[in-house]
């Protein structure tokens, strides 16, 4: 049987996903050098500053001024999954929690009743480019679960596990495969209870490469995003910028003669409504207009920090410092 339910040319982000999950943007930026600020280290001129998508010259300033990234802005009811692949974000948020993480690292971010954070890209190298690459994902939170307090977890890169073999690189996020579990989840994450089979793994493969995707239950959503490289699935070849819908009850081999990268995200659907309005995702249009009025009212606890896109010091390394004072440190 062909496990490929529907293909569909991958457009601009935001990429369309499948329930459980809401939807997933790649950002690949090729800054140049950073300047004394961590900004760009070149002229701004004829960007929309504040709300730049353009790519121009291969990289954009987002909804940062100085600094690339998105300053403080709220969430409600749903998680965002941040797989940081190349260069450094710095995050700041409404409890008062920071961190700075990067080069494989991922933070995966409960939002619940509310936080307000920031995301930015500090340009840390001044004697060259400054690579950024990262995959954002947002899953979302059922109905029990919308106004569960807020929460993130730090998975470092040492501690995600890598499955090498065939020719295939496969890095397991969430989820199981071949045997091999992710690191973990945040508590109230659907991703937590393993029945809900959540899996988000990226795989590269090399020429010649070939990896199986593990059979699973007929009611699993498997979404494959193949985004570089010509992939054959079952010998069938997609070409690069496509969204393959699958199958998780067939039998599916990956392989790629040239070489390839795909991202897959699976899970067992939450099959509740969802009502959606900018940062904000709830069930119904009232309790959007709600999560608009507590947010007016409340700020989500308020912003402790002197301006809305903070970043830490350039030679600060990678770090993660909890609302609870936790605080972890990586080189």
């Amino acid at each position: 049987m062909n496990p490929i339910r529907q293909v569909a040319p991958l457009r601009s982000p935001p990429w369309p996903t499948l329930d459980p999950f809401l939807f997933c943007v790649h950002h690949d930026d090729r800054y140049p050098a950073g300047n004394d600020q961590m900004g760009p280290a070149s002229s701004l001129a004829g960007r929309h500053i504040g709300s730049d998508f353009s790519s121009r010259d291969g990289w954009s300033m987002y909804h940062g001024r100085d600094v690339p990234g998105f300053p403080a802005h709220p969430h409600r009811g749903f998680e965002t999954v941040t797989l940081a692949r190349r260069g450094r974000i710095d995050h700041s948020d409404s409890l008062g929690a920071t961190a700075r993480f990067g080069d494989g690292d991922v933070q995966w971010m409960t939002a619940g009743r509310g936080v307000v954070h920031s995301e930015m890209f500090p340009l840390l190298r001044r004697d060259g480019d400054n690579h950024a690459e990262l995959f954002q994902i947002w899953l979302n939170l059922p109905r029990e679960s919308k106004m569960v307090a807020p929460y993130f977890t730090m998975l470092w890169a040492d501690s995600i596990p890598v499955i090498e073999r065939e020719g295939a690189r496969v890095t397991v996020v969430a989820g199981r495969f071949d045997g091999i579990t992710g690191p973990g989840t945040p508590p109230d994450s659907w991703a937590a209870d393993p029945a809900h089979e959540v899996g988000i793994w990226t795989i590269a493969l090399a020429p010649g490469g070939r990896v199986e995707l593990a059979l699973s239950r007929p009611d699993i959503n498997r979404a494959l995003y193949a985004w570089q490289g010509v992939i054959e699935v079952n010998g069938q070849a997609v070409a690069p910028g496509q969204l393959l819908a699958l199958r998780a009850d067939v039998a599916t081999t990956l392989s790629a003669a040239a070489g390839a990268e795909v991202l897959v995200l699976q899970g067992q659907p939450i099959g509740e409504p969802v009502a959606a309005h900018g940062p904000f995702v709830m069930n119904t249009a009232s309790e959007i207009h709600q999560a608009y009025a507590d947010y007016q009212r409340t700020r989500f606890g308020g912003w402790p920090f002197a301006r809305p896109d903070p970043v830490h010091p350039r030679e600060q390394g990678r770090f993660a410092r909890h609302a609870d004072g936790r605080v972890e440190e990586r080189r």
